[in-house]
């Protein structure tokens, strides 16, 4: 999986054209059910946590700036293994590339932003 870019619309990632948030898995890419980062919940991540095998890392894109998440559903993500990154989307689709090309076993919960476009 490698992100190739981002609008307000959705995603390209490897060749494919994903329309609003996604969860990138290491081997698939499926839609996301959150609106916002306000809607990122112990559900909406309970998808994380079922992969086997097991991520090392969620990296968490919500949309054109850092958003502040609870910090019990970050806690309950690292009490089963699971380092989080909270970042802006554009950050977070260069982190996750940078892991993937690192070959470490990672995945992200992609939030399309709402005013700028890029790589």
């Amino acid at each position: 999986m490698f992100i190739e870019g981002y609008s307000t619309r959705g995603f390209t990632i490897s060749g494919d054209l994903v329309v609003g948030p996604c969860a990138v898995l290491p081997r698939s890419i499926l839609q996301w059910n959150v609106g916002s980062h306000r809607d990122i919940s112990h559900e909406s991540l309970s998808l994380f946590r079922l992969l086997e095998p097991q991520i090392e890392i969620l990296v968490l894109g919500t949309g054109d700036r850092v958003e502040r998440l609870h910090p019990a559903m970050l806690k309950q993500m690292r009490e089963c293994g699971i380092a989080v990154e909270v970042q802006d989307t554009a950050n977070a689709c260069a982190t996750f590339n940078f892991l993937m090309n690192e070959r470490r076993v990672v995945a992200a919960g992609l939030i399309p932003p709402r005013g700028t476009y890029g790589v």
